[in-house]
């Protein structure tokens, strides 16, 4: 692959998003963030009230997905646009988490979406996230990681969330979801969630954000 690529996979709450978007700051490199991707198709899928079982639309409306993204100079925050409507906010609630979730192991939708994903390796690199970049979408790729956490640490951390946000949440109900996740994301058949055979494997229960992204940051740089 020309263009350097760093793969951040891994199931939810372990900080993919924010370690991405650091590591391609520290490396002027592009920015992907794969599950805004299926997200935003949901959305479109949502809107449209298609049910998911009719993957011939699926397959359709993955196709043509007006879809954008948007960095703002001196931030962290991307905006994603979808049908020309800014759909940063509503993409994140944890209804459109879910719905991404279920859409995201149809076979179809994978393949339709495989390219505009591969689309984004442009020089001079790309950092991208998700649960299929080093195993699937950039199987070629110069750096891979995979990072991980316990269920109940990425629960907890879900619940700041949403607690910094002024929103409530029960524990043993965000559990549930994480782990009912991490069950559909790993036992699916097409592009199932586990690390790449050559991927950094990187526990982030016991470490701190500073600690994740300086151990990525020296895998590129060395």
């Amino acid at each position: 692959m020309s263009v350097p690529v760093l793969t951040i996979d891994g199931p939810s709450g372990v900080g993919k998003g924010t370690v991405a978007r650091v590591i391609a700051q520290q490396q002027g490199w592009h920015l992907l963030d794969s599950g805004a991707i299926y997200r935003a198709f949901a959305l479109a899928v949502d809107s449209r009230s298609i049910d998911i079982s009719n993957e011939a639309a699926l397959e359709e409306i993955a196709k043509n997905l007006d879809l954008s993204f948007k960095t703002h100079k001196d931030s962290e925050l991307v905006s994603v646009y979808l049908d020309d409507q800014d759909v940063s906010k509503v993409l994140r609630t944890e209804q459109t988490g879910e719905m991404a979730s279920k859409i995201a192991s149809i076979g179809v939708v994978r393949a339709a979406l495989l390219k505009r994903q591969q689309d984004f390796a442009i020089s001079p690199g790309l950092v991208a996230d998700g649960r299929d970049m080093g195993t699937v979408v950039f199987e070629k790729a110069a750096f891979k990681v995979y990072l991980t956490a316990s269920a109940e640490e990425r629960a907890n951390r879900r619940l700041k969330q949403l607690q910094a946000q002024g929103s409530e949440g029960i524990i043993s109900q965000i559990l549930a979801e994480v782990e009912a996740r991490d069950a559909r994301d790993s036992s699916r058949k097409h592009s199932p969630l586990k690390p790449a055979k050559d991927a950094l494997v990187i526990d982030t229960t016991e470490l701190s954000l500073d600690e994740v992204i300086a151990q990525v940051s020296e895998l590129v740089k060395a």
